[in-house]
């Protein structure tokens, strides 16, 4: 999926945010691979989030635990889980982030993202799960840009017999469809994947709601500047 076609906002402030986010999620991944295999599961058991069953909730709010809803979003399980996250970031954290600002398209990724690994924590019915990656945080700019560009389209690379077709396509369209997708997978849980889908699930409608939430906001804002 590439990044194509978005409506205008201009904002002259440099987009400085979503590549600090690619390059700290990068870093982490290469120094990951640096490890040893023992040190690097240590170190993934350490900072990454752990599940906990719904009664024990409140565990994850402790002071040695919830630095890790944070933490986990630089840690990637693989090169691939990290290489598609990276991906989905840059074609949807700088549209995002031309239209909110660097800091606030911070303050989403990092509390949306800690929320969405906290939701993901509560939902597994095991305690012994460790969360890792971006996915959730990733989905809450996702749902952002849903709300700030309802008419933007997204080009995709379809295969068609012999031949691979670009395709312009509404960018709701293809979000809706992820967001189906993910509330499907919830239900099939582990069967369809160590996934945790409803990382995804909720931080997309966190990102939608919190970007709505701002759209006056940004719309005064536009004004004031022009």
């Amino acid at each position: 999926m590439v990044f194509v076609d978005a409506p205008g906002r201009n904002r002259p402030t440099l987009r400085w945010a979503t590549p600090l986010l690619l390059l700290a999620c990068g870093l982490a991944g290469v120094a990951l691979a640096l490890l040893a295999p023992a040190e690097r599961e240590v170190l993934l058991h350490r900072w990454g989030a752990l599940s906990a069953a719904s009664t024990d909730w409140r565990l994850l709010l402790q002071a040695d635990r919830i630095g890790t809803l944070f933490s986990a979003l630089l840690l990637h399980a693989s090169a691939s889980h990290l290489i598609g996250n990276l991906v989905f970031l840059l074609v949807f954290g700088l549209p995002t982030e031309r239209a909110l600002g660097p800091w606030r398209l911070l303050g989403l990724f990092l509390l949306g993202g800690a929320l969405a690994n906290f939701a993901a924590a509560v939902s597994m019915d095991r305690p012994d799960r460790v969360i890792l990656g971006a996915s959730g945080a990733i989905s809450v700019l996702i749902g952002a840009y849903l709300a700030l560009f309802p008419r933007a389209r997204l080009g995709i690379v379809l295969p068609l017999g012999l031949w691979l077709q670009f395709v312009r396509m509404p960018a709701s369209a293809l979000i809706l469809l992820w967001a189906l997708m993910q509330l499907l997978f919830t239900w099939a849980g582990p069967a369809f994947g160590a996934v945790a889908w409803w990382a995804h699930l909720s931080g997309f409608l966190f990102g939608l709601l919190a970007a709505l939430a701002l759209r006056d906001t940004l719309l005064r804002e536009a004004r004031r500047g022009r």
